[in-house]
């Protein structure tokens, strides 16, 4: 037996006060919440920190840890918090090829990609944490 690969990533849902939602268009996978892969030695509230302000110039406060999405198959599992602007201008970087912040029905609409839309529709339903939903692709 070897040694496991796992991967944890981090994402944040960042809503402001106009009750709209901070998605990124990454070149991949289209339109998405911020996030991506925890570092070494990075805790999973600090790597949803980093990861929102290196893909989209804003800085955050996590307000919720809701749970986390677990793809079995190619063990990966994205912990998902809630959180609030606190400054920063919408940036791209070479992850975002665009930044903003949507009214939440037209950024659900928006996102496609696997099941995106499903974890932030988790999200958004406080009866739902904290979740574990493991699925297979």
């Amino acid at each position: 037996m070897g040694v496991p690969k796992h991967t944890v990533s981090a994402a944040a849902i960042v809503i402001n006060d106009h009750n709209e939602i901070l998605l990124i268009r990454g070149p991949r996978r289209g339109w998405e919440m911020p996030g991506g892969q925890v570092e070494e030695g990075e805790s999973l509230k600090a790597a949803a920190i980093r990861e929102v302000k290196e893909e989209s110039g804003i800085d955050i406060k996590l307000t919720k840890f809701c749970g986390i999405f677990q793809n079995v198959t190619s063990s990966i599992c994205n912990a998902l918090f809630l959180a609030k602007p606190l400054g920063g201008v919408p940036t791209t970087s070479p992850e975002s090829l665009e930044v903003g912040f949507f009214p939440i029905e037209d950024a659900l609409e928006m996102v496609t990609c696997g099941n995106f839309r499903q974890r932030i529709e988790y999200c958004l339903e406080p009866s739902f944490h904290p979740f574990l939903v493991e699925f297979e692709v």
